[in-house]
């Protein structure tokens, strides 16, 4: 029984709530009245710092990035700094990727994101690392469609305000595994997850954890600031204890929530259905039809 959670396999692409933006004018500094003044503020800054070009400068792409950071206009240039970097210097995680990729790891259950948001209404990604086969497809795989993912969760407005959470399972994770965790790749982790993509993490549940992960986690440590160390919790095979933060009901029965699951399928057919996102998919260059 999914109880009083809404269910809908679709991203929320209205205008944000009355409620909502008198929320993000409390937390995270959004105020309708100067918005359009920050916005040119913050155009003015990329072009006279010169660090970076992006692909797209209009008001609602520059938006993610301020609302991400908060409305500091010198923490989102940064941001949008290593959004840049990130995609010239991996061009292989956009070019020629598509929705064909995510039916892939959505078929072996390795990445999804519930048709459900948690109690404060963020939005969940989930990994099931044991689930990934090396030899099924590549790291670069996991890591362009996590980008896609990204990109597009940071399509609502919602999520652009408040954030989002990651659940990491653990569970079945083997030596061959651990051959991939190395530094290079938890520098690629930390940059999408962390640093150069305009969605902030709110928090990242450790679940099922062993100890390959605290032998790959060592490699993560000196990459994270503070403010995401006290955003990481390790759970091990306690489900009570991730009860504590995500609430039963916004989790999948495996994890001892109330949530059945449900088909990734449903993600996908909306997507290319979608006029609008197809339109802001082809704009951020992913090999998506054309709307």
């Amino acid at each position: 029984m999914s109880l009083d959670i809404e269910i809908k396999s679709e991203l929320d692409l209205s205008d944000p709530s009355e409620e909502l933006l008198k929320w993000a004018k409390k937390n995270i500094r959004e105020d309708p009245d100067t918005r359009c003044q920050t916005l040119e503020e913050f155009k003015d800054l990329i072009y006279s710092k010169g660090e970076c070009t992006p692909h797209r400068v209009d008001d609602a792409f520059l938006l993610r990035f301020l609302r991400s950071r908060k409305f500091s206009l010198e923490a989102a240039h940064k941001l949008l700094v290593n959004y840049c970097d990130l995609r010239e210097d991996n061009p292989q995680f956009v070019d020629g990727i598509g929705f064909e990729l995510l039916e892939k790891v959505g078929e072996l259950d390795v990445i999804s994101v519930p048709p459900y948001k948690d109690q404060a209404g963020k939005r969940i990604l989930l990994y099931k690392i044991g689930k990934w086969h090396p030899d099924t497809f590549t790291v670069d795989d996991v890591l362009s469609a996590s980008l896609l993912i990204l990109e597009l969760a940071i399509l609502e407005p919602k999520a652009q305000m408040m954030g989002g959470i990651c659940i990491l399972d653990f569970e079945g994770i083997t030596m061959q595994h651990a051959l991939y965790m190395t530094p290079a790749l938890a520098r690629k982790v930390i940059q999408i997850a962390v640093s150069s993509q305009p969605m902030r993490l709110e928090a990242m549940h450790v679940i099922n954890n062993s100890w390959m992960f605290e032998t790959f986690f060592n490699f993560f440590k000196p990459l994270l600031h503070d403010k995401m160390k006290e955003r990481l919790y390790f759970h091990g095979n306690d489900m009570e204890s991730l009860h504590q933060h995500v609430d039963p009901k916004c989790l999948p029965d495996i994890y001892g929530g109330m949530q059945p699951h449900y088909d990734y399928k449903d993600w996908l057919d909306g997507f290319r259905k979608n006029k609008s996102i197809l339109k802001e998919l082809n704009r951020q260059g992913y090999a998506v039809p054309q709307p």
